[in-house]
Formats: structure tokens, sequence, C-alpha cells
């Protein structure tokens, strides 16, 4: 599978990249999927999991290396990065689910459906202010 799309999330400003970083964004609520590389410290794996079970995200363990992951985001050698985007989130591990079925199967139809109510809130929230802008005026008796 082709990794590019982390470097795309990255200059979107979708992408945490590192231990620090992912865990400030998990506690924000904001990382939707938290990757670690196949090689990171088994510490690391389980504190990348933790976040995920304690501020509601979803851990996985990408098929990637370390320095695989580091070239294709642009820095050193991270156990870890969180994606921000459900979007970007569900169409990155849908990619990996493409590869590899079995292990990522399950979290790309979680994240699937969130992406889904994402993007349904956000039209009913552009419905909203269109009707706020046109909508009757009222009168005051």
């Amino acid at each position: 599978m082709d990794n590019t799309f982390l470097g795309l999330a990255k200059k979107a400003g979708f992408l945490e990249i590192g231990d620090e970083s992912v865990g400030i964004a998990a506690r924000a609520g904001k990382a939707r999927v938290i990757l670690s590389a196949a090689d990171a410290s088994d510490g690391s794996k389980r504190r990348a999991a933790g976040y995920a079970r304690q501020y509601g995200g979803i851990h996985l363990v990408i098929p990637f290396t370390k320095q695989e992951l580091g070239a294709v985001v642009g820095r050193g050698a991270p156990g870890m990065v969180a994606i921000l985007d459900a979007g970007i989130a569900a169409t990155y591990v849908s990619k990996l689910a493409e590869a590899d079925p079995d292990s990522f199967s399950e979290a790309a139809e979680k994240l699937e459906e969130e992406a889904r109510r994402v993007r349904q809130r956000q039209k009913e929230a552009q419905q909203h202010l269109r009707n706020k802008r046109s909508g009757k005026r009222r009168t005051l008796r």
C-alpha cells in the first residue's frame, strides 16, 4: 500500500506526529485514529492503545516501520501518529483494509460510519446557516 496519504494529511494539518503530540490530541478528543509503527516499542504501542481506549479513538498497528513512517511524514522515526479528520482517517484505514481485510476491515467500517455522521452534521449546519440568512423575519406585536 502506498503510504503517501499520510503526507497529504500532514500538509492539510490533520496529522499529529510523536508520542507527546498524539497524547495531547487524544486528550482533546481530536484523534480519530492512532497509528503505531510495526517496530515501535511495546511501551509506545501500549500508550497509544491507552490513549485510544481512554479518549475514544481507534488504535491500529500498521505494517510499516518507524523509518518508513518517518520518511512519509517528514520526521525522524516516530513510533505513532494520529489522524485528526474523520474523513481522512476513514479513507486511509479503508485503503489499509483493502490490503489486509482481516486486520483492518472492522476499524474501516467504524471510521466510515463516523465520517458519514460528521458529513451529515456538517450538512445540517450548512442548511441551518442558509435558513438563518434567508428565513422569515419575525415581527413583534
